[in-house]
């Protein structure tokens, strides 16, 4: 999911999108997952060279990527659509009511960990793979990729809010994925998040992605392990629980009666009544294809004393 907070900074996708050709590129891509340049002109009944033009300008955009590829006839560069997903906010919050805080992966707070699992910085991995005793390493605050089969990461978020402050919203984005031994792309995880010990809702990640190298990962990384994820935006409010803007349940904040004073405790994890247990990757910083870690938006209300 590409996720636009306001409408200025999505102007070089809005340009990238004012195109009908382009649009025919990403509809093509949609139903055919993959395809060259030839086949995308002659698909379109145009030149390679215009195709050239307006793939460059998707690409800029981040809409799609592009890998280079030996073929029958020398060099193919392949084209696939980069997310499934574009989601805009229109009405931009008043930035005076919230607060961002970026919480690097390995900043966990609780953790439960089973093979196959490991924690990697963007130089090296932490300990050995598949021990979960490395998981309390204090190097693994510098972790910008955690894996695990079974269990759950917990974030404390800190809660800025004065006596007068009122929770409005809660947001959490970050990359995600499932874990599998090595990677495959078709191993559907139900990973659960809860807010304060009140769970929340579920998404299914499709698989452990590796079939591309994630943009970020750092050149030591090996390509036979999970490479990238999906940026995920959990909402929380008083009208209920959403993932990418799809309702996941009707637990709100009411539920949850937090204020100024309350605790914020993040858990991601796969509890035993998940139906796909196939586990969880995180993505920081330096690895996958955003450059972020945890990102969490609290959103508020100011009462008049």
């Amino acid at each position: 999911m590409i996720y636009i907070k306001d409408l200025m900074s999505g102007l070089h996708i809005f340009k990238a999108l004012s195109s009908e050709v382009r649009i025919q590129i990403l509809d093509l891509l949609v139903k055919k997952q993959s395809l060259n340049l030839n086949e995308l002109a002659s698909e379109l009944k145009l030149t390679n060279g215009a195709i050239t033009m307006h793939i460059k300008k998707l690409e800029e955009s981040g809409l799609i990527h592009i890998n280079s590829t030996v073929g029958k006839h020398g060099i193919q560069k392949i084209c696939y659509l980069n997310e499934d997903k574009l989601l805009i906010d229109l009405k931009p919050t008043d930035k005076e009511n919230l607060y961002e805080v970026e919480v690097q992966v390995g900043h966990y707070s609780n953790y439960s960990a089973l093979p196959t699992c490991g924690l990697a910085t963007k130089d090296s991995i932490i300990g050995d793979f598949d021990d979960p005793r490395y998981f309390a390493d204090p190097q693994r605050i510098n972790a910008e990729i955690i894996w695990l089969s079974e269990g759950f990461l917990e974030y404390r978020i800190p809660n800025y809010l004065k006596p007068n402050h009122m929770f409005k919203e809660i947001q959490f984005s970050m990359e995600l994925g499932s874990e599998a031994p090595g990677f495959c792309n078709n191993y559907p995880s139900d990973i659960y998040f809860s807010l304060n010990n009140i769970e929340i809702g579920s998404w299914t990640s499709p698989g452990d992605f590796g079939d591309t190298r994630g943009n970020f990962n750092p050149e030591w990384w090996p390509p036979h392990l999970n490479q990238y994820g999906m940026l995920k935006l959990i909402r929380i409010n008083n009208e209920g629980s959403f993932i990418d803007g799809c309702r996941i349940s009707n637990v709100s904040l009411r539920h949850i009666q937090l204020d100024y004073k309350s605790d914020l405790t993040f858990r991601i994890g796969l509890p035993e009544h998940s139906t796909n247990k196939r586990g969880l990757t995180i993505f920081g910083k330096n690895f996958g294809n955003y450059s972020q870690d945890l990102l969490a938006r609290v959103l508020y209300d100011v009462q008049d004393n």
